[in-house]
Formats: C-alpha cells, structure tokens, sequence
C-alpha cells in the first residue's frame, strides 16, 4: 500500500459560529464590572464610536413626578409579555457638593458627603503601620530598628510571626540573644498577642499582659491546650484535679481572648457588590431594570461617517471596517440586554414566591426550566446568569441563587430546595438545649418527624457548609 498526498472534495455540514455571535456570547457572559472595561476599550480602539450626549436610563416608573403627573406604568411580570422599561433623566437625582477642596484651609460648610482626606490614601494604614507608628516612640539604636522591621515585614494577615529566631540572625546579622529580646519588645506592643508565633503562643502573651501567669487558665492553655481545643473539659478537671466549675470559668476566661490579633487592623479593602439588574415591586407587581448607571452609552459617530462619505479609498476602508464592527458590537448589546431581561423576568415568573415572601420560598429551578420558557438554549442562560447579581427587595443575590435541584421532598409531595432544609436545619440547632447539643442522626430524625426526609450524611455536609460545629464544640456544661 502505497502512501500519497491528494486532493479531494467532501460534502458536510458545519455549525460556524459568525463574528457576530461569537461577540454577543462574549458579552452576553460578561458581568457590568467586565462589561465597562470591554465598552471602555472599544471606545480607544474604534474612532466610529463615541459617547451619547445624552444622560438618560432606562428604568420603569418607580417614582412620580412633582407636578403630580406620572408616567407610563412599567409592563408587569406576570405573563408572556415582555417587560418595557421607560426612561427617566438621572441628572435630577446626581449628588453634587463643591470640588474645591484643599488641604490648606477648611472650607465653612463643607458638604456632608465631600470627600475627606483618607480617601486619597492609595492604601489604609494597617497592623504593621500601627506598630511601626509604636516603635517610633522608642528609643532604639539603628541595629535594634533593622530587627525590628525585619520582624514587622514577616508578620501575616492574623498578625503571627511568620518566621524563626534564625531567620532575623541570617538576615540582620545579630545575635540570638538580640533577635529574642527584639522579639519580645515587640509582642509587648498593642495589640495583645501579636507577634505570636501560634495561637496558643498569642493566648498566653494576652493572658500575660492581664497578669494571669499563675491563673488555672494559663495553666489550661500552656499544659492542655489539645485538651482544650477540644473542649474536653473533664479530662483537664481530672488531671489538674479541680472541680469543674473552676474550669469552666476558666475556659470562659479564655474564649473572650482574641486568638487572631491582627485580623482588627486588617487593611483589606472589601469590594462592594453591584448589582447587575435591578427587581422592583410596584404596586402587585415586579418589573426588571438591567443596570446600566456609569455604563458608557455608544452610538456611531457622525463626524466620522462624514468622513466615510468625503474621504479617500484607504481611509473609507478603515472607517467601513470600523463602522462595520461598532454595528456588531451595537448589536451584540443590544442582544445581551434583552436576553438578560428576558432571562430575569422568567425567574421573577417562575420564583414568584420567593420575590413575595423572601429566601425560605425559594423552589427547585434548573436552567432547562428558564431555558424553555424564554426559548433559548440552557447554554444562553447560563451565560446569562454567570457572576451576575439582581438587588430585590428582600437583598442582594447571585443570579445563580435562584438555582436549585431537589434536595428533598416532604411526605405532601412537595419538593425542597438545599437552601430551605439548611435553613430549617439551622433554625432545631438554634433552638436546641446547649447542655445536650443534636447530633446529626438526631437532626435527621427530627426534619424525617417534620415530613423533610434527608440523609444523615446530607444533614452533615449541610452542616459543615453552614459552618456549625459538630456536637462536641457546641455542648456548653
């Protein structure tokens, strides 16, 4: 058999995707952070787009004009109809305050939401600040300043210590005896027990700065500390031979320790949640709005399709190409807009319950469930809800939220989310006697009782992801 190259004609069908939807899924699964930057670099990159001038949103009628006329009232979710939304200018609503600020002089009234001058920290001061701030009160030679600093830069977020003795002696060069005494001055800092190289390090350095060196709780904490992680009370009675009340005071002594001091001056900057869409109740009714405030509002620019008229070939064709692909990405938006509207007027219809009386009604959904309602693939409403948000009036939630299978189902027939056995699970411990905490055998038996039949393995993995300790973390004696 001989091994040869040739051409040959075949016949088939292929499902190619066009620029066109490859731009709109590339949109479509983007969130309104992503969605900004991808808008923001089109508007550098393509001289056929520009901003409107105009500062409208689209939202529906949520509040009524002064002179006592309203609008039209939005399209109510509770059909096949799909939801309008009107128009309202968002300059009558803009804060204002006065920009002339300075850090010279005070200014007589300053508004009450300027700008003040923490704000213009490119980062918050934080645990090592507040004890390099310390060590600046203290006379200390350029040696003893060195291990210090070396010390500062290696504490971790909890505020431990996160190295040796000779870590600062290979690093700074200084004896062990120096590195030791350095070490020491600075866990005498605020706050109590940083600089710690453990937990059990940090509680006795806090139980020294209260004098409690020859306390029982010192003791616990430096002899039986295993014992008391585990909340093994009895054992350490025994062995210490005390009664144990006298060692239940004492391990409440030491649970009103902070076993993390650094977390306190935790300078992490916690990012706000901005809702992608917006549900509002009006009147008997919901209406969606999609989110699009600070968002940049493009249109084609005329100057520019002037110049397509007037220009030269090689500048018509780069303008054509241009306009060619600010038609598409117009386009896309437009697609992702109402996808995504469609797609949150489906769950408002279909989890009507929950948007009326809250979290605890929240019924098994599945996205073939929202997918066929809209009328598109379950891929489209995936993408649709991927890292997503929607503000109702019972909180902010990821579009994912309002997912969710069976987890089981009641003796009636009806079926349960995940999301309401975990809160009915955590409602019996709420409510169990701390002195004989429910093991999970116990809390299945007691949902099986209540018609909810769930495993008792299932009742652990809820538990777990609910962060309840086991039974013998939650017995109190």
């Amino acid at each position: 058999m001989s091994i040869e190259l040739r051409q040959q004609m075949k016949l088939a069908q292929k499902l190619l995707m066009t620029q066109q939807l490859q731009q709109a899924i590339k949109l479509l699964q983007l969130n309104r952070m992503e969605l900004a930057g991808a808008l923001q670099t089109e508007l550098e990159q393509n001289p056929m787009l520009e901003e409107t001038a105009d500062d409208t949103a689209e939202i529906g009628q949520l509040l009524t004009e002064e002179n006592g006329g309203s609008e039209e009232v939005t399209a109510q979710v509770a059909g096949d109809d799909p939801v309008t939304v009107a128009e309202v200018n968002w300059e009558d609503y803009s804060n204002s305050f006065d920009a002339d600020f300075s850090f010279t002089h005070e200014a007589e009234a300053p508004a009450a939401d300027a700008p003040s001058r923490l704000d213009f920290l490119a980062a918050l001061p934080g645990l090592a600040a507040f004890l390099a701030w310390q060590l600046t009160h203290l006379r200390l030679s350029e040696q003893d300043l060195e291990i210090a600093r070396f010390i500062l830069g290696n504490l971790d977020g909890h505020g431990f210590f996160d190295a040796d003795i000779a870590d600062i002696c290979q690093q700074t060069g200084c004896a062990s005896e120096e590195a030791e005494a350095m070490l020491r001055l600075v866990q005498n800092l605020d706050p109590p027990g940083v600089a710690a190289r453990s937990i059990q390090e940090s509680l006795l350095l806090q139980l020294e700065r209260q004098g409690l060196e020859d306390s029982l709780a010192w003791r616990m904490v430096s002899q039986f500390f295993s014992e008391l992680s585990n909340r093994n009370l009895l054992e350490i009675a025994r062995r210490t031979k005390t009664p144990l009340r006298e060692v239940q005071a004492a391990a409440a002594l030491i649970a009103e320790l902070v076993p993390y001091p650094g977390n306190e001056y935790s300078n992490e900057q916690v990012q706000e949640v901005v809702p992608d869409v917006y549900v509002f109740k009006i009147e008997d009714e919901f209406a969606v709005r999609l989110n699009s405030d600070d968002l940049p509002q493009l249109q084609l620019s005329a100057e520019y399709q002037n110049l397509l008229s007037a220009g030269e070939a090689v500048t018509k064709n780069y303008l054509s190409e241009q306009r060619r692909n600010a038609q598409l990405l117009l386009s896309a938006l437009d697609y992702r807009h109402s996808t995504i509207c469609r797609v949150m007027e489906s769950i408002v219809q279909l989890q009507r319950d929950f948007f009326e009386l809250g979290p605890g009604h929240l019924r098994p959904l599945i996205l073939s469930d929202v997918a066929q309602d809209v009328g598109v693939h379950e891929s489209t409403v995936s993408r649709a809800t991927a890292n997503k948000y929607v503000e109702t009036p019972h909180g902010i939630f990821e579009l994912k939220y309002f997912f969710s299978a069976t987890a089981a189902a009641t003796d009636n027939g009806d079926d349960l989310t995940a999301e309401k056995v975990k809160q009915r699970l955590a409602q019996l411990v709420r409510q169990e006697n701390s002195a004989k905490p429910l093991s999970d055998n116990t809390l299945s038996e007691l949902l099986e009782q209540e018609g909810i039949k769930v495993a008792r393995r299932t009742v652990a993995k809820y538990r777990e992801q609910l962060r309840i300790p086991t039974v013998k973390f939650r017995r109190k004696e």
